[in-house]
Formats: structure tokens, C-alpha cells, sequence
């Protein structure tokens, strides 16, 4: 490689709570001649990012428009309401919306669950991120319902969650411009369903070998010796039926 040329590399957009660690370190053992970059986004706006060729690919949430996008579904998360330590709830080991009907839930401007109507009663104003929605349950302005990734990323010691049952959930999944599928995406493609590193998967399969050529000719059969004799010499002949055997000549008179 000469100075001017530069390795190429692999932009890889993801949304607050996925965490793409473990891809990543795969990655970095199998290409470690291609660097990859993390790209984080708001979940709003991960694929306009991915259309206007800010990364490669994303983990994204469902649902994309796939017009334009491909996606491959991942994992579905489990969703949960963020509640302060001293909540009632906290005794409990699961709700369910109807536990919510007379608790004040927040529902932020960034909200990622696709909900048809919110649950329980409605907060006076809408927070403009989950971020701020966390502070104000801390501040026992209300609860918050979250897929879990996003309980976890907002950890604090004076909070914490339960299982929510009845509501919506979120689904995670790889997503990239279909017209834009490089033989990089293809890799990550790969690591991310599994695939092992011998896999032909998105590479050019390795030409078989050309097997040795079996030897034309058959190994010839031992020559007989002249006369017909046979080859274990005179002393393991035997007279023919019906020949007369030598003697001493007789003398004439």
C-alpha cells in the first residue's frame, strides 16, 4: 500500500440501547486490516443516516420503511416501566397496563414504542428526551415505560424496573441501503447472523483442486521364458503326460 492509499473502512450506525460490542470485537479479529467506526444516532433518525450515506449499515428499530432500506430482524426486547426504589410495585415481580390506569406515565418526545394510545393518565407535558423523562421519575413526577436496553442505559441507584405485560415492544435489526449491499456489509452481514470465518458467504468460493490422475497403464503381467519353460527354472518342471523319459544309450552289437 502506498502512502496515498488509505485502508478502507466500515461506518456502523446504532440506536441509544444497543449495545454492539460483542459484533464489533468479531470484526476486529477477522478484518484487522479494515478499521470500524461506531456512528451513534437518535433512533428517529437512524434511517435518513443510512440513506444519505452517513454508515454502511445500523442497528436500527422496527419499523423501517424498506422502500429503499433492507433489514434483517434481530431480537425483540422486552418492555418495562422504570419506577423509584420506594414505589409500591417494587414488591411485585411484573405489571401489567392495567396496573398503570391510575399512575401518571410520561411518554417523551423520543418515545420508541408504537402505541396506539399510552397508558395510564397523561403527564401535564411531554418530555423532549427519555433522558429528561428518567430524571422526572426520579424526581417522583410520574413512571416511564422503556424497552429494558433503555431502563438499563439510564441506570440510577434510586430507580429501577419491572416487566410490563399488554404493551407494545421493541424490535431491533440490521438495516443498510439495499442498492449500497458492498462485500463489507455482507461481511458484517455474516457475523451478525453467525456465519463462521470459513464461510463462502458474500466471498468467492475457493476452486477445487484438480485430483491427481490415476496411473493409464496396468502393471504388466511376469514375461514367460522362451520355450515355454517355466520361470521357476528346470528344477521345478515336471514331465509332460505321455513323454519318454532319457536313459543311457544302448550300445549297437
Amino acid at each position: 500500500m502506498t502512502g496515498s492509499e488509505v485502508p478502507p473502512a466500515f461506518r456502523l450506525a446504532y440506536v441509544p440501547g444497543v449495545t454492539p460490542t460483542k459484533w464489533v470485537r468479531i470484526w476486529n479479529e477477522r478484518l484487522p486490516g479494515t478499521p470500524l467506526s461506531l456512528v451513534g444516532v437518535p433512533a428517529a433518525e437512524a434511517a435518513q443516516l443510512l440513506r444519505d450515506g452517513g454508515a454502511d449499515a445500523g442497528f436500527v428499530r422496527l419499523p423501517v420503511d424498506r422502500t429503499d432500506l433492507s433489514a434483517i430482524p434481530l431480537y425483540t426486547e422486552t418492555t418495562v416501566v422504570v419506577i423509584p426504589k420506594d414505589h409500591a410495585a417494587v414488591a411485585v415481580e411484573e405489571m401489567s397496563v392495567e396496573d398503570l390506569a391510575e399512575e401518571i406515565v410520561l411518554h417523551p418526545l423520543d418515545d420508541v414504542l408504537d402505541w396506539e394510545r399510552p397508558p395510564g393518565r397523561p403527564a401535564f407535558e411531554r418530555p423532549a428526551t427519555t433522558a429528561d423523562a428518567v430524571e422526572l421519575v426520579a424526581a417522583g413526577v410520574g413512571l416511564l415505560v422503556v424497552p429494558q436496553s433503555l431502563a438499563r442505559l439510564h441506570h440510577r441507584k434510586d430507580l429501577t424496573y419491572r416487566p410490563l405485560t399488554g404493551v407494545p415492544e421493541s424490535r431491533i435489526a440490521l438495516s443498510w441501503p439495499e442498492e449500497e449491499t458492498t462485500d463489507l456489509v455482507e461481511e458484517f452481514i455474516g457475523i451478525v447472523r453467525g456465519r463462521t470465518v470459513n464461510s463462502t458467504r458474500g466471498r468467492p468460493p475457493t476452486p477445487p483442486q484438480p485430483k491427481a490422475k490415476r496411473a493409464e497403464r496396468k502393471t504388466p503381467a511376469p514375461k514367460k521364458q522362451a520355450g515355454g519353460r517355466n520361470p521357476r527354472g528346470a528344477s521345478g518342471a515336471k514331465n509332460p503326460k505321455g513323454a519318454a523319459k532319457r536313459g543311457k544309450p544302448r550300445r549297437r552289437p
